[in-house]
């Protein structure tokens, strides 16, 4: 079958390609497998609507009403450039019965502006300011789409996940911040057939670009009193340094800055109370407590609420390593990498990720096969213990000290459960990432 989606040139029939992708989109929410002619875009945003639970029968909920929707819009970044978006799609929504609408990084519609006939038909179905358009919440759609997969998106009919939008078309491009680059938000072009042309697409792509222009001019130069960063590796308790002002945390402080700062979106109560805390009978009171604190001794408006978010990025030695990981630079990562990401935390979000960085670094290592590199690994107190690394080690250094200390770490990890070596270890060990062939210290 030809694929549907294509450029309505003459001849083409926009009814039998809604008819097609109708037949698709039940073949999919009723077998749970993706029919040949659906976009790989639409298909594989199917799978994450269909894997977060999202109902095609389901509607999009109302989070933020009256003076809480209208205090957060005022804050929100994107109201510098609302008279921009206006400007530019305000007069191509009302003539052509479209509606302009703009999100935040969440899917959370904040603006729903354009043709009066067009919103109420929209309301019915909750396409409307405070309601949560986000992939997770309501499927495939532009804006939730666009800000999931971060480009921009065009879902036309019966691509939508959710069948009451299925009679809409829309087109949404993210907006970044364009010093730090994380994503604001998305705007959107919602409305009938008109807008399944592909340059509604380039339209409202353009639309994001010159927003991003104008938040680079409205933005003012970053000096050193702007800077926020987070030291966390190789310390139990973390370290701010906020507009040249070095901050000591708790540990509690500690494991909160890190999660907050690898969620520029935000982290609701209980997702930070699931992050934190083991036990399941810590309630929320005491996590509110503890954010009370840190408000208290920050005390220079970083940390907002609802949901817990910091206000300004924050760059930490995690995502420093993570970046390098990524792009290859293993040697920039192990420089610097200065041990376990707060080795002491227990909490499981922390320990999640501590294990993964470490895991990440130790996989590159053993891959890359440099002796250098993975002596610096073995040597250091989180390392020396690490079997994979010493065998590592020993096929591309097989020297006499490194051969007998690979004979060591064996036999430790193979002596019996309970068995301790008859000299003392240093708390690094405690922290190392576990793995198959280590075995975990009593």
């Amino acid at each position: 079958m030809t694929d549907p989606w294509v450029a309505l040139e003459p001849g083409a029939d926009p009814v039998e390609r809604v008819r097609t992708l109708r037949r698709a989109h039940e073949a999919f929410t009723e077998a749970g497998t993706v029919p040949r002619p659906v976009r790989s875009v639409v298909a594989e945003s199917w799978r994450r609507s269909a894997r977060a639970g999202v109902a095609p029968d389901g509607t999009a909920a109302v989070e933020l009403t009256d003076g809480d929707l209208g205090s957060y819009r005022a804050e929100h970044p994107l109201a510098a450039v609302m008279p921009l978006f206006r400007e530019l799609m305000g007069t191509f929504a009302a003539d052509g019965k479209h509606l302009l609408a703009v999100c935040d990084e969440q899917g959370r519609l904040l603006w729903v502006e354009g043709h009066a006939t067009t919103r109420r038909q929209a309301g019915r179905m909750n396409f409307v300011p405070g309601a949560r358009w986000s992939e997770t919440a309501v499927g495939t759609n532009a804006p939730g789409t666009a800000v999931a997969v971060d480009r921009p998106v065009q879902v036309f009919a019966a691509e939508h996940f959710i069948r009451r939008v299925q009679p809409w078309t829309c087109a949404a491009a993210p907006v970044h911040d364009p010093r730090t680059g994380r994503v604001l938000g998305a705007v959107d072009i919602t409305g009938g057939d008109g807008l399944a042309h592909p340059h509604s697409l380039g339209f409202v792509q353009a639309v994001a670009r010159a927003a991003e222009s104008q938040l680079a001019l409205l933005a003012p130069p970053k000096t050193a009193a702007d800077t926020v960063e987070l030291c966390a590796l190789g310390r139990d308790e973390a370290q701010l340094v906020v507009g040249g002002r070095k901050v000591g945390l708790s540990r509690r402080h500690s494991e909160i800055l890190v999660l907050l700062s690898r969620h520029p979106e935000g982290l609701t109560g209980d997702e930070l109370l699931c992050a934190l805390y083991e036990d399941e009978s810590v309630t929320p009171v005491t996590l509110r407590a503890e954010l009370t604190r840190l408000r208290r001794l920050l005390d220079c408006g970083l940390l907002a609420s609802r949901p817990y978010r910091l206000t300004a990025p924050v760059e930490s030695d995690v995502a420093v390593v993570e970046r390098r990981l990524g792009s290859g630079a293993i040697t920039g990562a192990m420089t610097a990498y200065t041990g376990p990401l707060l080795p002491g935390s227990t909490a499981p979000a922390v320990v999640r990720l501590r294990r993964r960085l470490a895991d990440g670094l130790r996989t590159a290592l053993i891959a890359r096969r440099d002796p250098d590199l993975l002596t610096d690994w073995a040597r250091a107190p989180w390392g020396e213990d690490d079997l994979d690394i010493w065998r590592a080690l020993a096929a591309v250094r097989p020297t006499a000290a490194v051969r007998a200390r690979l004979d060591e770490v064996e036999s430790e990890q193979a002596a019996p459960a309970g068995w301790l070596p008859p000299w003392p270890r240093g708390r690094g060990h405690a922290h190392t990432s576990a793995t198959s062939s280590q075995r975990p210290r009593p």
